[in-house]
């Protein structure tokens, strides 16, 4: 995944008792440096979001975007008093605020905000890449041409009975999956032909929707083509075949070039996702610069409502939400502990977390969490785990599948390993389920998704590294309810 982050759609058990306060990391603004903010309205109303744009304006801010139907604003100012001034004017129309990162924008402010300073304001930071988020690749392969070639070395798609469920329906083209990732490689062969391109976006220019013609094209990373090719790579007669390579993809850009996916960036994602009626999302990341945002902290608490607002919303809109569970090799009930975040941050702050600390969006209500395992059926050795936190279990370890050269534009494929690579085969079952039964809800295609997963008994995880397994049969800390099954999905 983008960073080792996780996920669920159980219930969530605490890390900690809620007495233990979370660590606390100051953000420190300073005057003349143009900093990111994400507003709370108390009400999710048109009306309520009004009051708490002329509050911004009032405290020295400008409005980059608003989301009326969840409440949410974001915002830019130079002022290091910003936060204090919008809490006294925006009253009582305001729940929270709080920064969404922590450093000066990068990225700028967009034009359409007419802002009173320019794009590019602050350079600090400019240049500086989000470190390794924990996926292993391995030596690409170029595209050669040949029918179909490779998929006799996609392994994963027989374990999930992928290659079964295709004799029944490789997929509807009514459906649309969204990747919120780093963007979808436009000229794949094995991607073209399902992009669709109306549907897809580009939310990293400070979390407003960027709809220009290349904007959601992938620029540092093939991640987001990566997990594309597993999804969906079309039956072609080249190169591989996704788990649901009927349907069609949207590619919604969060991650930026920098490799980080802000507040609002996925806010965007969720929100666009919703208005485009997506059926599927696949979230094969966490919500940076904090592995953990803990709802006891002030300047954390206002980002965990926000996107916890735009997952309800966009689930409430027909779309189901299904993301990585993390590739830190923690048990995400147990977990105590943080020493990677921010990611942002010159030094990150080693914190205790505790229940109110949340890894976006995978522990968010709804949102359907995925460990991964090996071609042995193994929980991969870096794959985060935890009773209600694993919802269903998928390969995630040296997966085949689309890969691009960012920097030459050379399309082919190889093999990346994480949790980032499991999540799109549960991504590409829903897909596929969604096509054999349209008229089921986000709530009914989870629920019959964890139905049909095979039922996997605890064992040792791959090179037993990480907490040991927890619970039963039909249901356990490392496999959730089961693998995934792709066959049943259709029937």
């Amino acid at each position: 995944m983008i960073a080792a982050g996780g996920l669920a759609g159980a219930a969530h058990a605490a890390q900690s008792s809620p007495a233990e306060p979370s660590t606390p990391v100051p953000i420190v603004a300073e005057d003349g440096q143009v900093m990111s903010y994400i507003l709370n309205a108390r009400n999710a109303n048109p009306g309520q979001t009004r009051l708490v744009e002329k509050a911004i304006a009032a405290a020295g801010g400008v409005v980059v975007q608003s989301w009326p139907q969840i409440g949410v604003v974001v915002a830019h100012s130079d002022r290091a008093s910003f936060r204090a001034d919008v809490a006294r004017s925006g009253g009582n129309a305001l729940q929270s605020v709080g920064p969404t990162r922590t450093v000066p924008v990068l990225e700028g402010t967009p034009a359409e905000a007419q802002a009173p300073w320019g794009p590019g304001a602050s350079d600090e930071n400019k240049g500086k890449n989000k470190k390794a988020n924990g996926d292993i690749e391995s030596v690409t392969t170029p595209f050669t041409g040949d029918p179909d070639a490779r998929e006799i070395d996609q392994w994963d798609l027989r374990l999930i009975k992928a290659d079964q469920a295709h004799a029944i329906t490789d997929g509807s083209r009514n459906v649309l999956v969204g990747v919120l990732d780093s963007g979808i490689s436009p000229e794949h062969p094995d991607l073209k032909p399902n992009i669709d391109v109306a549907s897809s976006v580009n939310c990293t220019e400070a979390g407003r929707p960027d709809t220009s013609a290349d904007g959601w094209y992938p620029t540092t990373s093939d991640h987001g083509t990566h997990v594309a090719g597993t999804i969906a790579a079309a039956r072609n007669g080249v190169g591989v075949v996704g788990v649901a390579p009927g349907v069609r993809l949207a590619s919604v850009k969060v991650v930026s070039d920098e490799g980080y996916i802000y507040p609002e960036y996925a806010v965007c994602g969720f929100m666009w996702a919703g208005e485009h009626k997506m059926d599927v999302t696949n979230n094969s990341y966490y919500v940076d610069p904090f592995e953990f945002w803990c709802g006891d902290q002030p300047e954390q608490a206002a980002a965990l409502e926000a996107v916890s607002r735009a997952v309800a919303w966009s689930t409430g809109r027909g779309v189901v939400n299904v993301a990585a569970l993390g590739n830190s090799a923690v048990d995400l009930r147990t977990n105590t502990t943080d020493n990677g975040s921010p990611n942002d941050a010159a030094t990150p702050t080693p914190r205790t977390i505790n229940d109110t600390c949340k890894d976006m969006p995978a522990q968010l209500p709804g949102v359907v969490g995925v460990s991964s395992i090996t071609s042995t059926g193994q929980l991969s050795y870096f794959s985060n785990r935890g009773l209600g936190e694993t919802d269903v279990a998928a390969p995630g370890s040296s997966i085949l599948s689309t890969v691009v050269n960012t920097r030459t534009g050379i399309n082919g494929y190889g093999t990346k390993s994480g949790t980032s690579m499991a999540s799109p085969h549960v991504a590409g079952v829903l897909a596929l389920m969604k096509s054999a039964h349209p008229s089921f809800t986000p709530a009914q295609l989870t629920a019959k998704l964890r139905a049909d997963a095979t039922d996997t008994a605890c064992s040792a995880p791959q090179l037993n590294r990480g907490p040991a397994c927890e619970g039963t049969l039909e249901y356990n800390s490392y496999y959730g309810d089961g693998i995934v099954d792709a066959l049943k999905a259709v029937q």
